[in-house]
């Protein structure tokens, strides 16, 4: 493996020694940039992520424009339901959907089952062109949905204010939501493993609408397949990143779930989650992205709290508690990255 100059992510991502927190922001590849958006102008967002060109020049972007630590993958975490043949769209202003979601038995059997090197080669193909490009700058991340997640957008067919048919289907019909979740863990492990075989420095899980279960059924139905997914990935030395939203509850089986680094939503105390399960894991966040949209004092501020309450020492990756919105202005993105560069070093 080639030599990553700037390589502070994966050595906090493992907890080792480093003179200054990493920084990088989730959505980070997204349309607070008019760069991302005069790209957006000619394609549709569809069209970006499976023509590798487009993918690695929009995941690019901010290592450039606001100086990340680190680049991840423009992708979508429903590629995977996508090329199991749900036929994915995106619709303006709605979001992604799909038109014929999963509601029984039938639908579920119509799912097929795919191998990731040739029916998703254009994201091995996208991750081949970025690492040329990045020419070893700094590392690359690859990403997923959680089976949970992704069985909710199957279920429910687009986003959902209350996920009633997907609960639905794990109370009336909780045999069929495990097949399905199990097929997708599958999926996912191998999805993952060759993304880095393709070339990506880390991967991260996201599990969106984890926190939208109670407790035991998180434990049920996100992260045991979550776990099997963790145990199942191909790796030499890549780091794995759990990020599971709104998940307070259930920390300290996340923490033991294999994974290196639980991120954690702007919600959660960051010093209070040290305390818990800071010696297991290094820890990922979690500034809340609406801050980006106050002034530069207040940016400052409020990352200065952030690098604070997590306190002296390695195994925090800076980044905001959920994406970044898109109507950020770029100038206050690099606020923020400046100055976590310059005061995180006190704590090294």
């Amino acid at each position: 493996m080639q030599k990553i100059e700037n390589d502070l992510f994966i050595r906090a991502c493992k907890k080792q020694e480093i003179e200054r927190t990493p920084i990088w922001m989730m959505r980070q590849a997204g349309r607070y940039l008019p760069e991302y958006r005069a790209v957006r102008k000619k394609s549709d967002f569809i069209t970006m992520c499976k023509t590798p060109e487009l993918a690695a020049e929009v995941t690019i972007q901010p290592v450039d424009l606001v100086g990340v630590d680190a680049a991840i993958l423009f992708s979508d975490i429903l590629v995977i339901p996508d090329a199991m043949g749900m036929n994915l769209e995106m619709h303006e202003g709605r979001g992604p959907v799909f038109p014929k979601p999963i509601r029984n038995e039938a639908d579920a059997n119509e799912l097929k089952d795919i191998d990731p090197m040739t029916d998703l080669k254009y994201v091995m193909d996208s991750i081949k062109v970025t690492k040329e490009q990045l020419n070893n700058r700094v590392p690359l991340i690859g990403f997923a949905g959680s089976p949970w997640t992704l069985l909710t957008y199957m279920v429910e067919g687009s986003g959902s204010k209350n996920f009633a048919e997907v609960k639905k289907l794990i109370y009336n019909n909780p045999a069929l939501a495990h097949k399905i979740l199990d097929k997708l863990a599958d999926t996912v492990a191998a999805y993952l493993s060759s993304k880095i075989e393709s070339g990506v420095n880390a991967v991260q899980i996201f599990d969106t609408w984890g926190g939208n279960l109670s407790q035991d059924a998180f434990a049920e139905f996100s992260l045991n397949y979550i776990e099997k997914i963790v145990s199942k990935i191909k790796r030499t030395e890549e780091p794995v990143i759990v990020f599971a939203k709104g998940v307070h509850h259930s920390l300290d089986k996340i923490a033991n779930c294999g994974a290196d680094v639980v991120g954690l939503d702007w919600t959660m105390d960051l010093a209070k989650v040290r305390k818990q399960i800071g010696n297991k894991v290094a820890l990922q966040g979690n500034l809340d992205p609406t801050i980006l949209l106050s002034d530069k004092a207040n940016i400052e501020k409020e990352a200065a709290k952030v690098l604070a309450s997590y306190g002296k020492g390695s195994g925090h990756i800076f980044n905001l508690g959920h994406g970044i919105l898109p109507n950020v202005p770029p100038a206050n993105a690099k606020s923020l990255i400046d100055f976590v560069k310059v005061e995180s070093k006190k704590y090294h």
